[in-house]
């Protein structure tokens, strides 16, 4: 059994990073003249759950698309779920939430960071926070449910 779970993680990871760099940094730039602090101040969001609230309340209002939200909130959610079951996998932090959390944090800030600077999508906080709430609940699935195959 534990020879079949690591071909499928040999499997899926590879499959799994293509889809993450496809949907992270590989879609059209936002084309503007804007200079980068410009762009910056624009299209960024510091504020936490301010995209969050407004997409809340916009589906509350009925003045917004509802699949929009949706896709955001519950897609950023899902986008980083398999990250945190693949960081136990692959580096076997079983035991130490608080660095998994600070290494994540810490790459989706980079993330974020990136798609600024190429312009293939916006800094927002929302972003991290879901992304890093997903990450979370995949380390703890894997923690729980597949412990001894990490051991």
């Amino acid at each position: 059994m534990r020879k079949i779970f690591r071909a499928i993680l040999i499997i899926s990871i590879p499959i799994y990073l293509f889809i993450l760099i496809r949907v992270l940094f590989l879609r059209p730039s936002y084309r503007t003249n804007a200079t980068l602090i410009e762009y910056i101040k624009s299209s960024s969001n510091f504020i936490p759950f301010k995209t969050i609230i407004i997409y809340i309340r916009g589906i509350i209002l009925g003045n917004i698309n509802k699949l929009t939200p949706i896709k955001n909130i519950v897609g950023n959610f899902l986008l980083f779920l398999p990250f945190g079951f693949y960081f136990v996998s692959i580096i076997n932090f079983i035991g130490n939430t608080k660095k998994f959390l600070i290494i994540t944090a810490a790459t989706l800030i980079l993330v974020e960071i990136i798609q600024v600077f190429t312009r293939c999508g916006i800094f927002d906080i929302d972003d991290i926070i879901l992304n890093l709430s997903g990450a979370f609940i995949g380390y703890s699935i894997a923690k729980i449910k597949f412990r001894k195959f990490f051991s």
